[in-house]
């Protein structure tokens, strides 16, 4: 360990900071929000405190106020932005440059810290990297979104000790198993981390991640009590996963396009309601028709019902929350069913998200975004 103070909850003093921070970032002034950061820093406290106290939890109230409907999608895509220009001004800082000038020589170890490809949620992996260089790694951060051959060009080139993918959208998981598998393939570890791998780390271990961390403070911890394991011989995607020889997910993928055109022809005749639609609003419901289709695929690729089931449970939240009855997501999924029924698995999710609709839903107004969600879109069906 590099002796970095450790503090679980704002330390006393850094209440104000945090406030300031988050009037500043609502208020889309990243002049005041920096301010907040660096005063914290210069009246002595340590980086990664107010990176993992301060800056990671705020992000995580950006979006419990999205999905509640306080606070619009151009208000936490203008939150997220000044979060990543505060990092930024952290990371400069004489304090956190005094830090790393320690390790300037004689670094742990490189590192690369990347976004999975299609994966546009890049503010947990930068606190990552900003944390496992005040820890005292070499880190090439790669940002969102990286194609996995790029990756892999990045591996060869600069061979780190392990390679740190972040997730936060589930949807991304077969993405993500495919960047792993090649990675690994170099013979380098990955280390996994982000929402998207399920809060205990479920689809980590499914898809044959070396290591997962909930956080970016686990992640460092990890990485300071000895290498990864190195990875299996290279495999094949039904090594770890067997049950894709039904071919369902690879036919509800190859035809998701198909199926949501199917289902925007035919919901007006069981929806009605779609009559007054405007334009905009049956755009969004196309787009919530496609995000039922590709959670569809997903959990069927990693075999798991919670996973659809989640989704559809938080994205009835996300509607109620904006007056939208959540009832209305099943017209949908009854045009679905009837589209696959010959697909076992698919029929059995369907079945069960039409059930979960049926149930009583709890208090939209202060839900949590779920693991699987992605709130990038406001939505209207």
């Amino acid at each position: 360990m590099t002796g970095t103070p450790r503090h679980y909850g704002p330390p006393p003093g850094l209440d104000a900071a945090a406030d300031g921070l988050w009037d500043a970032v609502i208020a889309g002034d990243e002049y005041a929000a920096a301010d907040a950061v660096t005063t914290a820093l210069d009246r002595g406290a340590d980086a990664e405190t107010v990176l993992l106290e301060i800056i990671a939890p705020l992000q995580a109230r950006v979006g419990r106020e999205w999905a509640a409907n306080r606070i619009t999608v151009a208000q936490e895509h203008t939150a997220t932005a000044i979060n990543e220009r505060t990092i930024a001004a952290l990371a400069h800082h004489p304090a956190v440059r005094k830090t790393l000038a320690r390790y300037g020589e004689r670094p742990r170890g490189r590192v690369a810290v990347a976004c999975i490809d299609g994966e546009w949620h890049a503010l947990p992996a930068r606190i990552l990297a900003e944390v496992l260089r005040l820890r005292g790694w070499q880190v090439d951060y790669l940002g969102a979104q990286v194609p996995t051959p790029h990756l892999i060009a990045h591996v060869h080139r600069t061979n780190p000790a392990v390679v740190a993918l972040s997730s936060s959208i589930a949807t991304r998981l077969p993405s993500a198993h495919a960047a792993i598998t090649a990675c690994q393939a170099t013979g380098t570890p990955v280390l996994v981390g982000g929402a998207a791998y399920g809060p205990d780390g479920r689809y980590a271990t499914l898809l044959g991640a070396d290591g997962w961390a909930p956080d970016a403070r686990s992640a460092a911890d990890r990485l300071a009590e000895g290498p990864l394991r190195k990875p299996p011989p290279v495999r094949q995607v039904i090594d770890d996963l067997p049950h894709l020889a039904d071919q369902e997910y690879t036919q509800i993928n190859r035809t998701a396009r198909g199926l949501v055109r199917h289902v925007m022809a035919e919901l007006p005749a069981r929806f009605p309601a779609m009559a007054d639609y405007t334009d905009q609003q049956r755009r969004h419901t196309a787009e919530d028709i496609a995000h039922i289709v590709d959670f569809l695929g997903t959990a069927l690729y990693v075999d798991d019902p919670d996973l659809f089931t989640g989704f559809i449970g938080w994205t009835a939240g996300i509607l109620t929350a904006r007056g939208v009855p959540a009832r209305s997501l099943l017209p949908g999924l009854e045009l679905l069913a009837e589209q696959l029924v010959d697909y076992p698995r698919a029929a059995d999710l369907l079945s069960r998200a039409c059930d979960t609709l049926r149930q009583p839903l709890p208090n939209a107004t202060d839900a949590v975004p779920s693991p699987v969600s992605d709130p990038a879109e406001e939505r209207t069906a």
